[in-house]
């Protein structure tokens, strides 16, 4: 599949499985996930994808200052339901890099590596979403706030007419090229901005 090149431009994120190791699924246990992997899970890039791949980078970095992250030894929470809005998809997103899967996950082998019910929805709590490190208990706290960084002003004429089928093939390219171009500042530009991603802990 032809990406944009500015995927190839996103540091990966890197992860130890056990599960994956004990099962000889990845050498050492050790998976790599890129953009373009959850761009192929949700079949699209947005910036409700991008964000979803920030506040996965944010938590895992936080959660793991000085190691390698554990796949499958972190809870996510969500606060608001699986339904709302895009809520699905940042949740299939921060699933799919950290291992955390809802009551149809994984159950272990014996005691260990279960996946089941590590990823909630509509959780009480403070922030848009919450990890929690299973081994030491370790919390971050994550809010996303695309809005600080906004679309090109051409998108409030082009997005009415792509949406409603009208538009000509100029349109959509324009409009296909300036949604990729948000999406690239929001992942590169604004990687680290902490108006775009916000960590408490």
């Amino acid at each position: 599949m032809p990406f944009p090149e500015f995927f190839a431009q996103i540091s990966p994120l890197t992860l130890h499985d056990g599960l994956a190791e004990v099962l000889g699924a990845a050498a050492g246990g050790i998976i790599e996930y890129r953009y373009e992997d959850v761009v192929r899970l949700a079949g699209h890039s947005c910036p409700t994808v991008a964000g979803a791949w920030l506040l996965a980078r944010h938590g895992l970095s936080t959660l793991y200052p000085e190691g390698m992250p554990e796949r499958g030894g972190i809870r996510v929470e969500l606060r608001a339901a699986q339904d709302a809005g895009t809520t699905g998809v940042v949740g299939a997103v921060l699933g799919l890099i950290t291992g955390a899967a809802g009551e149809g996950g994984f159950k272990g082998l014996g005691p260990r590596f279960g996946r089941r019910d590590l990823l909630l929805f509509g959780a009480e709590i403070a922030a848009e979403v919450r990890f929690t490190r299973l081994d030491n208990g370790a919390v971050v706290q994550l809010e996303y706030h695309p809005e600080a960084v906004p679309p090109a002003a051409g998108m409030q004429t082009l997005m009415p007419r792509v949406v409603s089928g009208q538009a000509d093939a100029f349109e959509r390219a324009e409009f296909a090229r300036l949604w990729q171009e948000r999406v690239q500042r929001i992942l590169l530009d604004h990687a680290d901005d902490p108006a775009v991603v916000k960590t408490t802990k």
